[in-house]
C-alpha cells in the first residue's frame, strides 16, 4: 500500500496541477470546477497519511507544507516523530546527520533540525545570526530504538524544542525541553513562497544548506505530524529522491506508543468528512432511535451529522458554538427546528461534549449534551427515512443540493471525535468506505485558540502574575481595517500601560509616556506583528521589525513589585478608557512572566471572553471586514440574533451616521429629471424602526447624574404587540433599564440590586396612535406615565451609588445578543413603528452615534419593497449569496434620483462590479483582474417617471449583457486566464467610500425603492441581511 502511495500520488498531483492551471472554457466550466475539488480533496488525503519514510543516509523528500506562509512568519510550530537506526554501520561512522529544512533557497531565513555532537540540534534564523538549540539533556545515543515525539516551537525570537519518549509497557513518558532566543534584532520568519523549500531527510544534489545544516542525510525512519495548527505528511509531497519503499519499507509503530492520544479519536480539518453507509447493518431504526457522538472543537460552527433522502433530511450542526437541528421527514407542516435558543450549551470550548439524539416513538425528537436534557421537540409521526449518514461533513454535491437552504452553514467541522455510534453500536470511521480526508488522533495544537477576533464590543481577560512596568517584553499579531482600537491594556495601581491603534499608527503609552510609529497605515488588513518590551532604561515598541523607543523616566528606574496577580486585557477593555475597543484579529501572544516559560498564549484559557469568537478572522479585505458577522453594526435576521455583536467609534462609512441629518429641517427636495420628490412626506423629527430584528440607533452621551436619576420621554406610535423602545446596562447587564412592549402593553423595567423591578401598563397601546410616555428610576423607586393620564409607580430599597450602566443607550432596538438575559426574547427585537420627541433628563436628544435600518416616519400609503432614503445606507446581502464568474442578478427599482449606486461587489484582489445610475442612465463596470470594462442602457423614457422598472445583469466570464425593460446591451471584455471565482459580499444601494475605486464617477447611494431582488433565479431577502447600514428601510416603501 505504501509503495502504491509513493507511486500514485505525484503522478495524481503533477497531473492536476497541470490541469488546474488551465483556463476554463466555458462549455466545461463545471467539470474543470470538479476536477480542482478533487485536487483539494487529493492533497487532503495525502497531507492524513500517517506513515512514517525509511531514509538510508542518501535519501531525500521535498514536502509541500500546505500552510500559508504568512502564517509561519510570528509563530512557527513542528512536530515529527523519529527514530534512529542505531545500528547502521554509516551512523557510527558519521554520527552527525541532516533532519530537515524548511526556508529559502537563499539560506537566510529557515528552521531546521539536525543531530551534532550527540545532540538533536534546533536551528532557526531570522534574517542574521543562526540560533542553535542543543538539547543536551538527552544525548541522541541514550534515545530509544523506536519512535519518540519531536516538537520545535518558535515565537518571534524565542525558540524552544520539546522531546517526547514514551514507554513501551506503559503511558509513561519522559519529558525534555530546551529554549534559546535570537539576541540581535529579528523576531519574523520571511519565507517567500517561490522561493521557499521543505526538505525532509536529506537534499537533492546541487542544493545549498547553510554552514549549520550542511551535513550527510538521515538515516533511520521519520514521520510528519503538524506544522503550526496543520496537520501533514511525507506522502503530500512535491518530489522524493531515492526513496524506494520495497526496499526500505516504512517503520512500524509500536502498538502501546502515542495510541493513548491518536487511535481513539478522529481529527477533522474542514475539508474532509465521514461516511457510515448502510447503517442498519449494526443496528435497526426502532420504537426508540439513537445517535451518539463527543465533539471537542474551538471553532464556532461546522456540520455534525447529516443525513439524506431526496428532499428529505436531518442535519446537526454547530452554530456560532451551540447546537442547531433541524430535519423534514416528509412532514407537511415542513422542517423543524431544534435548537439550543437559551444558550444553554456552549460546545465549541475545546472540550469533550457528549451528544445523543434520541426519536422516540416516531414522533418525538430529543437532545441531550453531556447526559443533561437539552430540548426535546414532537413531530408528525413518520420513520427515519434514511441509510447512510455523514460525519463532520459532506460531499459539495450534496451540500449544495435542495437541502442547501435548510442549512445554518455548509462548513465542515474542524476538531476532534471520538465514539460515534448508532443504536449503541460502535463504528470505526476510518475503515468506512467513502471516508474522505480524516485522520487518527486530536492533536492539541490544532485545538488551541492562538487567535480571537474582535468585534468592537469584545474582549478577553487573564490574572497573571507579571509586572509589566520592569522588565518586560510581550507580542502579538494583529489584522485590522480599522484606524482606532484598544489592542492590549494593563493597569498597576494608577499607571496604564496599553497598545492601541491611532489614525493607523500604532501607539505604546506607558504611565504616560507615548511611543508611536512614523507609519500610519497598518489598519491594511494584513498580518503585523507588535513587540513591546520595558528595560531598566526605555520604553520599545517594534512593529513588523522597525522599532520605536523612548528614555524611560527616572521615577519609573526602579521597576515594581508583583506583589499579585493582576488582569490583563486584549481587544479592549470593560474599563472607561479614551479608546474604543478593537475591531479585527489578534494572535500568537506572548509575554514574559514570572510563572511560565514564554508561550504562545491559548485565548481559549483565558478566565473572561466577552463577545470573541476563537476561530476564523473575517478581516480578509474591506468588503468581508465590513460583513461584521459578529458585529453590532449588524441587523440579522431573527434567524441569526445569537450572532456576537460589536461596536466601533470608526466606522466604516459615513452612511452609519447618516440620520443626523434627520434632526435639521426636511425640505420637500426633487431631482429635475424624477417625478417623485427625493424625500416623501414624513413626520418631522420622528424615525421609523422595525425590518429587521436589530434596527436601532444609538447614543454614546449618557449624563452624569443618570444613576442618581433617570428620567426618559418619548412619543410612540405601533401595531406592533411586541418590541424594545429603550434599553441601557452595564457591561455584564446586571444593571439595567428597559422599556418595551409585550401583548401590545407598555412595560418600564430595571433592577435595584438584585431585584426586578417591573412596572406594566393595563390597557394596551398597539392601535396605531401616537403615546406620549414618560419613565423615571429614583432613588428609590420606579414610575410610568402615560399620556399624563396614567400614572404607575413602584417603590424599591435601594443604593444609587452602586447602580452604574454605561453607553451605549439603545432606542427602538438592540444590538444582536444585547438584552436577552433581562427580557423576554418577543420583545428584545427592534420596535415596529415610529419614535420621536426623544428626551433624556430634560433635554432632547438627536444625534445618534450609529444608524442601523432606520428611516424617517413617512406618511401617507405605502407598498412592499426596501427604500433607500437620501441620508445614505445599504445593504449587505446574507454571506449565502455572492457574485462570481457567473451569475444572473434581476430585480425592479423606482428611483427619486437619477443618478446612484445599485449594486457593488468587491474582491480581495482588487477586481469589482459596479453597477450605477447616472443622469438616467444605467451602467455595469467591471474589472476582472485584467482591466476595466462596462456596457450601459440608456432608456427612451426617463428611469425617474415614478414607474417600476426593471434590471437584469447576466454574467458568464468575460461577457456582461445589461437588461432596462425591453433595451439590451452587452460588452466582451478581456479573458483572465487566472480567473478565481471569489465569494465575496454583495453591497445593494450604496457602498462604503473607501470600497470605490477613483475610475468610478458615480459615488452617491441609491435613493428609492427596490424590490423582486433575485440572484440566480433565487429570491433574496433583505431581512436576512448580514448588514443593514443608515437610513434604509427593509420591506415597506413609501407609495409616493
Amino acid at each position: 500500500a505504501v509503495k502504491k502511495l509513493t507511486e500514485v500520488f505525484p503522478q495524481v498531483l503533477d497531473k492536476l496541477r497541470t490541469v488546474e492551471q488551465k483556463a476554463p472554457a466555458n462549455n466545461i466550466s463545471t467539470s474543470i470546477q470538479r476536477i480542482r475539488e478533487l485536487i483539494a480533496q487529493t492533497r487532503s488525503v495525502a497531507s492524513k497519511v500517517q506513515v512514517s519514510m525509511t531514509f538510508g543516509g542518501q535519501s531525500a523528500v521535498e514536502v509541500n507544507p500546505k500552510i500559508n506562509l504568512e502564517e509561519l512568519k510570528s509563530f512557527t510550530s513542528m512536530s515529527l516523530y523519529i527514530k534512529l537506526q542505531k545500528d547502521n554501520p554509516q551512523l557510527e561512522a558519521s554520527p552527525d546527520r541532516f533532519v530537515l529544512y524548511l526556508g529559502n533557497k537563499n539560506a537566510k531565513n529557515y528552521i531546521g533540525l539536525a543531530i551534532k555532537n550527540d545532540n538533536l540540534v534546533y536551528v532557526y534564523n531570522l534574517g542574521g545570526q543562526d540560533v542553535e538549540i542543543p538539547l543536551d539533556s538527552k544525548p541522541v545515543s541514550t534515545w530509544p530504538s523506536y519512535f519518540s515525539i519531536v516538537k520545535i516551537e518558535r515565537i518571534g525570537r524565542h525558540g524552544k524544542m520539546f522531546l517526547t519518549v514514551p514507554s513501551l509497557s506503559s503511558t509513561a513518558e519522559e519529558k525534555f525541553i530546551k529554549k534559546g532566543e535570537v539576541l540581535g534584532p529579528g523576531s519574523l520568519l520571511n519565507l517567500e513562497p517561490e522561493n521557499t523549500v521543505f526538505y525532509v531527510g536529506g537534499v537533492p544534489p546541487g542544493f545549498k544548506l547553510p554552514p549549520s545544516l550542511e551535513l550527510p542525510g538521515f538515516i533511520g525512519c521519520l514521520e510528519l505530524a503538524t506544522l503550526n495548527d496543520e496537520v501533514i505528511s511525507l506522502y503530500n509531497f512535491k518530489r522524493v529522491h531515492n526513496i524506494d519503499t520495497t526496499i526500505s519499507p516504512p517503520c512500524a509503530r509500536n502498538k502501546l506508543a502515542f495510541t493513548q492520544s491518536r487511535a481513539v479519536s478522529y481529527f477533522f480539518d474542514g475539508s474532509g468528512y465521514a461516511v457510515a453507509r448502510n447503517i442498519e447493518r449494526r443496528g435497526r431504526f426502532s420504537q426508540v432511535t439513537r445517535f451518539d457522538i463527543e465533539v471537542r472543537t474551538p471553532t464556532d460552527n461546522g456540520l455534525i451529522l447529516l443525513m439524506v433522502n431526496g428532499s428529505m433530511f436531518f442535519s446537526l450542526e454547530m452554530h456560532n458554538g451551540f447546537l442547531y437541528l433541524r430535519y423534514d421527514f416528509g412532514f407537511s407542516t415542513g422542517p423543524v427546528l431544534l435548537e439550543d435558543s437559551m444558550k444553554k450549551a456552549q460546545i465549541n470550548d475545546a472540550k469533550f461534549h457528549e451528544i445523543s439524539i434520541i426519536y422516540h416513538n416516531s414522533k418525538k425528537m430529543i437532545l441531550v449534551v453531556d447526559r443533561r436534557h437539552l430540548k426535546s421537540m414532537d413531530n408528525e409521526r413518520t420513520a427515519m427515512p434514511f441509510t447512510d449518514i455523514y460525519i463532520g461533513g459532506a460531499p459539495t454535491e450534496i451540500l449544495q443540493s435542495s437541502i442547501s437552504s435548510h442549512l445554518a452553514g455548509s462548513v465542515g467541522f474542524k476538531g476532534c471525535m471520538k465514539g460515534f455510534q448508532f443504536q449503541k453500536k460502535d463504528f470505526n470511521l476510518l475503515e468506512e468506505p467513502g471516508t474522505l480526508g480524516i485522520s487518527y488522533g486530536c492533536p492539541e495544537d490544532s485545538l488551541m485558540s492562538r487567535q480571537a477576533y474582535f468585534n468592537g464590543e469584545s474582549f478577553i481577560a487573564s490574572s497573571q502574575k507579571a509586572s509589566l512596568f520592569g522588565e518586560f517584553e510581550g507580542g502579538f499579531n494583529f489584522r485590522t481595517l480599522q484606524p482606532n482600537g484598544l489592542l492590549f491594556y494593563y493597569s498597576e495601581r494608577s499607571d496604564v500601560l496599553s497598545i492601541s491603534m491611532d489614525r493607523g499608527a500604532v501607539v505604546l503609552n506607558a504611565s504616560g509616556i507615548k511611543v508611536q510609529t512614523s507609519e500610519r497605515n497598518y489598519n491594511d488588513g494584513k498580518n503585523h506583528f507588535i513587540i513591546t518590551s520595558v528595560t531598566s532604561e526605555r520604553y520599545e515598541l517594534t512593529v513588523d521589525d522597525k522599532k520605536e523607543s523612548k528614555k524611560k523616566p527616572a521615577k519609573d528606574k526602579a521597576g515594581r513589585s508583583p506583589d499579585s496577580v493582576k488582569k490583563l486585557y486584549f481587544g479592549g477593555s470593560p474599563l472607561l478608557t479614551q479608546q474604543a475597543n478593537f475591531t479585527g484579529c489578534i494572535s500568537n501572544a506572548y509575554f514574559t512572566r514570572l510563572d511560565r516559560e514564554v508561550e504562545v498564549e491559548d485565548f481559549q484559557r483565558y478566565s473572561e471572553k466577552i463577545q470573541t469568537s476563537f476561530y476564523g478572522c473575517p478581516v480578509e479585505s474591506p468588503p468581508i471586514a465590513l460583513l461584521h458577522k459578529k458585529g453590532k453594526n449588524s441587523s440579522k435576521a431573527k434567524g441569526n440574533r445569537n450572532k456576537k455583536v460589536g461596536r466601533d467609534k470608526d466606522k466604516i462609512s459615513q452612511a452609519s451616521t447618516g440620520l443626523k441629518k434627520m434632526n435639521q429641517e426636511r425640505t420637500i427636495q426633487r431631482d429635475p429629471q424624477c417625478h417623485l420628490p427625493m424625500n416623501p412626506k414624513a413626520t418631522e423629527h420622528a424615525y421609523q424602526f422595525g425590518g429587521t430584528a436589530n434596527s436601532r440607533q444609538e447614543f454614546d452621551q449618557i449624563p452624569k447624574d443618570f444613576s442618581e436619576r433617570a428620567q426618559f420621554s418619548i412619543s410612540l406610535k405601533t401595531h406592533s404587540s411586541h418590541g424594545m423602545i429603550f434599553y441601557v446596562s452595564d457591561q455584564k447587564e446586571t444593571n439595567f433599564m428597559a422599556l418595551f412592549v409585550a401583548h401590545g402593553r407598555l412595560i418600564f423595567m430595571f433592577n435595584a440590586g438584585h431585584q426586578k423591578i417591573r412596572i406594566k401598563s393595563q390597557e394596551k397601546y398597539n392601535d396605531g396612535l401616537w403615546h406620549n410616555v414618560i419613565f423615571v428610576r429614583g432613588k428609590n423607586f420606579g414610575r410610568l406615565i402615560i399620556d399624563g393620564l396614567r400614572v404607575l409607580e413602584e417603590s424599591f430599597r435601594g443604593d444609587a451609588n452602586t447602580w452604574q450602566v454605561t453607553e451605549p443607550l439603545y432606542i427602538g432596538g438592540v444590538s444582536p445578543g444585547k438584552a436577552v438575559k433581562n427580557i423576554q426574547i418577543n420583545s428584545v427585537y427592534s420596535f415596529s413603528g415610529c419614535l420621536s420627541n426623544l428626551q433624556l433628563n430634560g433635554r432632547s436628544i438627536t444625534a445618534a452615534s450609529q444608524t442601523f435600518s432606520v428611516t424617517p416616519c413617512f406618511e401617507g400609503p405605502s407598498e412592499a419593497g426596501t427604500y433607500f432614503s437620501s441620508e445614505g445606507g445599504y445593504v449587505v446581502l446574507d454571506e449565502s449569496f455572492s457574485l462570481g464568474l457567473k451569475f444572473e442578478v434581476v430585480f425592479e427599482i423606482r428611483p427619486r434620483s437619477s443618478s446612484g449606486i445599485l449594486m457593488h461587489g468587491h474582491s480581495v484582489n482588487g477586481e469589482y462590479l459596479n453597477m450605477h445610475m447616472k443622469n438616467g442612465q444605467v451602467t455595469v463596470k467591471l474589472n476582472n483582474g485584467i482591466r476595466d470594462f462596462s456596457t450601459s442602457v440608456t432608456l427612451k423614457q426617463s428611469l425617474c417617471d415614478g414607474r417600476w422598472h426593471r434590471i437584469a445583469v447576466i454574467r458568464d466570464a468575460n461577457v456582461v449583457q445589461l437588461d432596462v425593460d425591453s433595451e439590451v446591451n452587452h460588452v466582451v471584455g478581456p479573458l483572465n486566464p487566472r480567473a478565481i471565482d471569489h465569494r465575496e459580499p454583495v453591497f445593494i444601494g450604496g457602498v462604503p467610500e473607501s470600497l470605490l475605486t477613483s475610475s468610478l464617477t458615480t459615488r452617491n447611494s441609491f435613493i428609492g425603492c427596490i424590490r423582486n431582488f433575485m440572484i440566480d433565479e433565487k429570491p433574496v431577502s433583505f431581512s436576512k441581511a448580514a448588514l443593514v447600514s443608515g437610513a434604509v428601510s427593509i420591506n415597506t416603501c413609501p407609495a409616493a
